[in-house]
């Protein structure tokens, strides 16, 4: 399993991105209907908390996870914080292991592993630690 990985989610699926210095592997996650809804209905979500088929999307994704050390979330919307709510709820070692949380509109899987690559570069750079090698 690669030590780093990359989460980019919308409200209709995920797409998680594991990855070394020059392969990388995904795995894909569609959100069941309604999982996560639209903007309009933000507000009387938070009221009554996550869906059983939101819990159940966010599980799913984290379970992948597992032995990824470094993660970067990206998406176009509130889903991406949401899946953060629900690590910091649920799985709160998890959650420490995100690193950041970007917007990003709907790029090409290979702009998100680019991405993800530079930033954990730069992120290597800037702290003196072990460059990407994995």
């Amino acid at each position: 399993m690669s030590t780093h990985a990359v989460i980019w989610l919308d409200h209709e699926q995920a797409k998680v991105f594991f990855f070394d210095k020059d392969t990388y592997g995904e795995r894909d996650f569609h959100s069941p209907k309604h999982a996560l809804t639209s903007h309009a209905k933000h507000n009387d979500r938070q009221r009554r908390g996550e869906s059983k088929e939101q819990k159940d999307f966010f599980e799913a994704i984290a379970k992948t996870l597992g032995g990824v050390e470094e993660i970067l979330v990206l998406g176009p919307g509130i889903a991406k914080t949401e899946l953060l709510k629900h690590l910091h709820a649920r799985e709160p070692k998890l959650a420490e292991r995100v690193l950041a949380v970007e917007t990003a509109d709907h790029p090409t899987p290979g702009q998100i592993v680019a991405h993800a690559r530079h930033y954990f570069r730069a992120k290597d750079q800037l702290l003196g630690t072990a460059p990407l090698t994995h």
